[in-house]
């Protein structure tokens, strides 16, 4: 899947999948700054998910906790989350 175009504003609500419906290590498009970004669902409970996610193409990564309306789920891996000699310490 690429990247979602969708506003997130303006999603249909019943095509949002619940927050509680994640699980960790989850891949999923999250919606931060402006645009959808590469991320990895490291918790999630019924009102929302904490998420590591790209802030943007290099290297280095963000955690936030997003409600699912911002949080899509990712088919395509991410080479830089999705590779097992990058993950954080505590996803390998």
């Amino acid at each position: 899947m690429p990247v979602p175009t969708v506003d997130p504003h303006r999603r249909d609500p019943a095509e949002i999948d619940p927050a509680a419906s994640y699980r960790p290590t989850d891949p999923v498009w999250v919606y931060r700054s402006g645009t959808w970004r590469a991320g990895v669902v490291e918790a999630a409970s019924a009102l929302a998910a904490t998420v590591t996610y790209r802030p943007n193409s290099a290297r280095g990564t963000g955690v936030d906790t997003l409600t699912a309306q911002y949080m899509i789920r990712r088919a395509d891996p991410d080479p830089l989350l999705d590779e097992p000699n990058i993950m954080p310490v505590g996803r390998r």
